[in-house]
């Protein structure tokens, strides 16, 4: 299949054209026999987000020290906002001034790769590249070729108060069953009407999804040269009507939220569980005092010491998490690809397992829940996991809140399950073949 540019209705063709269309400004270093490069003299640019700030700058840094000593080439590390980055990349590809490394979600590289924003890279010069989790790299390679790279992972879990859980005389679930007789119990040991057993916002796509791939549903298959939408089979309404259950039956949460707050909210104690990533265990715990601000100062909240978390039973997880590339206009190509191979290599994978990160590989999944104990649950559901359907438009469906709005439908009653899906199936269609 021929690469090529898909450009995505909220991005100008002429400026998407203008970063995919150019080739390479630069070598970015001489590249020696040992496949050495030698960057004395230069500087490459780093766009990573906000979370290796705040969660692991150490690795960051450990990384770009070893590679400085190996190329002589310095590192300026630029770190970026998750609701920004897009608009200010698509900015960046159309001028010159363009970063030599950008980290994106793995949900958002498949547009950028099918574009050809993105230069290829050998796969087989990084560490631990024959065991990449699947749904990371899934965006990255396209006819065999590497344009990505995976760096981190995130599997999403049931985080649960054990307080709650031994004041309803329950254990952590173990089958689906299990979660919800759990809930049944939770609930009814707690009378007051802020309290729901699950807390589970009504724009939570990512978890309504799940139930849906646990049905043995989907979002959107690809059949020959087109992509149909699959929320209106049976296995899709079968996953979607169990979820929609689950949210009037047990949770709180506003419907028209999504999960973006949901640790600060759990926090308050008004929820026996909820979904999210393993992370959020310690977020919900402890707080900054200015949530925006990731040097503020910790505080304890009303659930600080009460929180474990299990795989959540018959319900696989959405793998998130981020991927790093080299943009095609880099003048620094060969050396961007070089701190790469430091960032995700496995020293810098085990720094991020002290960080409680999950690595980018299944090979490290064992040492992640070996040397990080609060990563054994994470590190298990990522074994049960599945990606957002492999389009160069993903982005767009996702920028358009299609999923979103479709459940907001349902749960503020606005249209059944059967009308919700139905419009979502051709809206997603329609964007993905547009």
């Amino acid at each position: 299949m021929k690469r090529k540019i898909a450009v995505a209705a909220a991005l100008a063709a002429s400026m998407l054209a203008a970063a995919c269309g150019s080739s390479s400004g630069g070598d970015g270093g001489t590249v020696s026999a040992d496949g050495k490069v030698d960057g004395k003299g230069k500087t490459i640019k780093v766009w990573l987000m906000v979370d290796a700030q705040s969660g692991w700058k150490s690795v960051v840094d450990d990384a770009s020290k070893r590679f400085t000593e190996a190329t002589g080439a310095n590192v300026t590390v630029e770190y970026q906002q998750w609701a920004n980055v897009l608009t200010k990349l698509d900015a960046s590809l159309a001028g010159t001034d363009v970063p030599d490394v950008v980290e994106l979600g793995n949900t958002q590289f498949s547009k950028y790769v099918d574009a050809g924003a993105f230069a290829e890279v050998k796969k087989d010069t990084f560490e631990n590249s024959a065991t990449w989790l699947p749904g990371l790299s899934g965006a990255c390679e396209v006819d065999g070729k590497t344009y990505c790279v995976p760096y981190y992972a995130g599997a999403r879990v049931l985080i649960y108060r054990k307080d709650l859980f031994e004041k309803a005389g329950v254990t952590a679930p173990k089958t689906y069953e299990d979660f919800i007789a759990a809930a049944d119990k939770v609930q009814a040991a707690n009378k007051d009407p802020k309290f729901g057993a699950v807390y589970m916002p009504g724009r939570y796509w990512y978890a309504a999804m799940s139930w849906v791939k646990a049905s043995g549903g989907d979002i959107a298959k690809k059949e020959g040269d087109k992509w149909a939408g699959q929320l209106s089979s049976p296995a899709s309404q079968e996953g979607l009507n169990k979820w929609v259950d689950l949210v009037k039956k047990y949770s709180k949460a506003d419907v028209t939220k999504d999960e973006a707050d949901q640790y600060l909210v759990f926090s308050q104690g008004n929820a026996g569980m909820f979904y999210g990533n393993g992370w959020e265990l310690g977020s919900a715990e402890q707080v900054r005092k200015d949530p925006n601000d990731p040097n503020s100062a910790l505080i304890d909240t009303k659930v600080k010491g009460k929180l474990a978390a299990t795989p959540m039973p018959g319900i696989p997880s959405l793998l998130g998490g981020s991927n790093v590339g080299v943009p095609v206009k880099s003048q620094n190509t060969e050396l961007a690809a070089q701190w790469i191979k430091y960032f995700t290599d496995s020293t810098s994978m085990k720094g991020l397992i002290k960080a409680s990160a999950l690595p980018n590989a299944t090979a490290m999944l064992d040492t992640a829940a070996a040397e990080n104990p609060a990563l054994a649950v994470g590190a298990e559901a990522a074994k049960n996991s599945w990606a957002v359907p492999a389009s160069g438009k993903w982005a767009d469906v996702e920028k358009a809140s299609i999923l979103q709005n479709m459940l907001s439908d349902i749960l503020t009653g606005k249209k059944s399950v059967a009308d919700a899906a139905k419009a979502a199936d051709e809206q997603i269609a329609a964007t993905l073949n547009g």
